[in-house]
């Protein structure tokens, strides 16, 4: 654990987040070196940066049902990672949240991925991680990305568990029917050795 102290006060101190820390803004990420399932998601939202805990809203009560794992497991369990693109709010722009500054996951994941050496999966939630970490092998664009999942491991890409992304469920039924069923599955296998 020193290891990732280390590092959570280095993201502090960067040059690059000063505005965050001189307004008292925390990182938010989950980080433990007994994880074993990681989530790479975009940047905290306003409300996430305000709890301070990533996943507190309505798009975690999505991602931990597709997960099928509850909020102790989610939470408590030292299980699961989370590890977004950015780990502050970037602001809002025109239409939505800005995107995360790309540097901050090139300076910073590959020092927290080496400080948790048990991962055994790695959720790609959107279109920033899935750009950054599966590079030219993503599809012509994020459906079909997702919809051949199975052709990253132990990359998982996913659509990012908003309420907006409600409608491209309903057009997708294939990922209710299909991707989470396995995404639960490989979830129930690793936690189960964990235990």
């Amino acid at each position: 654990m020193p290891e990732i102290a280390q590092i959570l006060q280095e993201i502090k101190a960067d040059p690059d987040n000063a505005e965050f820390t001189a307004q008292g803004w925390e990182p938010v990420l989950q980080v433990s070196p007994q994880a074993q399932i990681l989530i790479i998601g975009q940047a905290p939202g306003a409300a996430t940066q305000a709890a301070g805990e990533v996943f507190r809203d309505k798009s975690g009560d999505q991602l931990r049902a597709w997960l099928g794992v509850d909020t102790e497991t989610f939470y408590g369990s030292g299980a699961v990672a989370v590890l977004p693109m950015d780990f502050y709010f970037p602001g809002k722009g025109k239409s939505g949240d800005l995107a995360p500054r790309p540097q901050i996951a090139e300076k910073y994941h590959p020092r927290l991925l080496a400080a948790m050496p048990q991962v055994k999966l790695i959720l790609l939630i959107g279109q920033y991680s899935q750009r950054h970490y599966l590079g030219d092998r993503r599809k012509k664009n994020l459906t079909e990305t997702v919809r051949h999942y199975a052709e990253y491991a132990p990359y998982f890409p996913l659509v990012h568990p908003s309420p907006r992304n409600n409608i491209w469920q309903k057009k997708n039924p294939w990922f209710a029917t299909e991707v989470v069923p396995d995404l639960q599955k490989r979830v129930q296998e690793i936690m189960g050795a964990v235990h």
